[in-house]
């Protein structure tokens, strides 16, 4: 077999649905599995599983056992040469793993192989690719100036190698993950991506970023910016410079200090972001009068359909756009997205043969469900 496509699930049904679904429209040629391990989720997840996926391999775990202990779980009974850690808040395009595979196999010395990330607005997620995070870069990035922070040698579009990737997508050969021993346990959730992508550097492999490649990254989801998240990335962030640098008493009080400030500082950006959307226009793209009818009949604004063709006719700014994926292949949604970003625009998808459309406005906020 050659890729064995890894989504490890906590609360998030309907997001994993669609990214169920998306991958299997991306391995579609390919001689690949994908297996879902839950972490003890509360809402249906597993119960949506069994009902739409019967044929998915499902790991349900009793209790949530982290990011690390999880993957390694799934890993251990892949049997792809390739195995690919996807976050269950994403969603590929349908050439996403045929790209990935023939850039990982045309490539010496790979280990982990990363693609171009954005966000529920379009927006690229610059952790996409990481430099190394010197304790320096690290505290910098907390109180908001973190350039070095990030692999800007290479552009967002570009391909090549940079130190840290990030771990909603990394696709690596499984004997590369068996040889560094996977994710370390010792991390519970926040910076095993970190750690990991460095041990696969000090094995001699050379970590790359496909940034010809991009694939949608909610975020929000599994990562809410909020006190608990920075507590959860300087317990993580501690973990690693004490394995693999110097510290003393005097680094780890200054890190407490930097990460108090930052607190300060994220809840009254918070306060400053929180404005909902004045947008009254919103346009569907589908040929289903079913679901049409259901948009009409629960979204209180404008409704207006319209074709493929509007976004080469017109500057659209300010307005909602509904994607049914059954009309516009996941590629095409997401070069529209990238196109119309920065513009006041929000989207929403309707998964194929689903009975709900998503989306998210911020990448640090919990995204909408919408359940006809």
């Amino acid at each position: 077999m050659k890729l064995s496509v890894i989504i490890l699930n906590y609360n998030v049904q309907y997001f994993l649905e669609q990214c169920i679904l998306s991958v299997q429209r991306s391995i579609k040629g390919i001689d690949a599995e994908i297996i879902v391990i839950d972490n003890s989720s509360p809402d249906d997840s597993c119960k949506m599983m069994k009902e739409h996926f019967p044929n998915i391999t499902l790991i349900e775990n009793k209790k949530n056992v982290g990011f690390s202990t999880a993957n390694n779980q799934a890993v251990k009974i892949a049997k792809g040469e390739y195995v690919c850690i996807l976050n269950p808040d994403t969603a590929v395009a349908e050439d996403t793993f045929i790209s990935a595979l023939k850039y990982a196999e045309s490539t010496s010395d790979l280990g982990a192989l990363g693609i171009y990330l954005m966000d529920g607005t379009g927006n690229f997620l610059p952790e996409s690719k990481r430099n190394l995070p010197t304790p320096k870069a690290s505290i910098l990035k907390l109180l908001g100036a973190g350039k070095n922070y990030y692999a800007n040698h290479i552009s967002e579009t570009e391909n090549g190698e940079v130190a840290v990737l990030v771990g909603a997508f990394m696709l690596l050969k499984r004997s590369v993950y068996n040889e560094v021993k996977g994710f370390d346990e010792d991390y519970f959730m926040y910076g095993e991506d970190i750690d990991f992508s460095y041990k696969i550097t000090k094995a001699g492999y050379k970590n790359h970023y496909l940034g010809s490649s991009a694939m949608l990254h909610y975020k929000g989801e599994s990562t809410q910016k909020d006190a608990a998240y920075l507590d959860r990335f300087y317990g993580a962030m501690n973990i690693f410079y004490k394995k693999h640098f110097d510290t003393n008493f005097l680094f780890d009080s200054f890190v407490k200090v930097g990460v108090s400030v930052a607190k300060t500082l994220k809840k009254s950006s918070i306060k400053k972001t929180l404005n909902t959307s004045n947008n009254n226009i919103t346009y569907v793209l589908t040929e289903n009068l079913i679901l049409l009818k259901n948009i009409s009949e629960n979204i209180d604004s404008k409704i207006k359909t319209t074709s493929k063709t509007i976004f080469s006719d017109e500057v659209l700014t300010n307005s909602n756009f509904i994607f049914d994926v059954d009309y516009m292949s996941y590629s095409q949604i997401f070069m529209v997205m990238q196109k119309l970003r920065g513009k006041g625009n929000t989207f929403r998808i309707s998964p194929p043969g689903c009975n709900f459309i998503l989306g998210s406005d911020q990448s640090d906020q919990k995204g909408s469900v919408l359940v006809f």
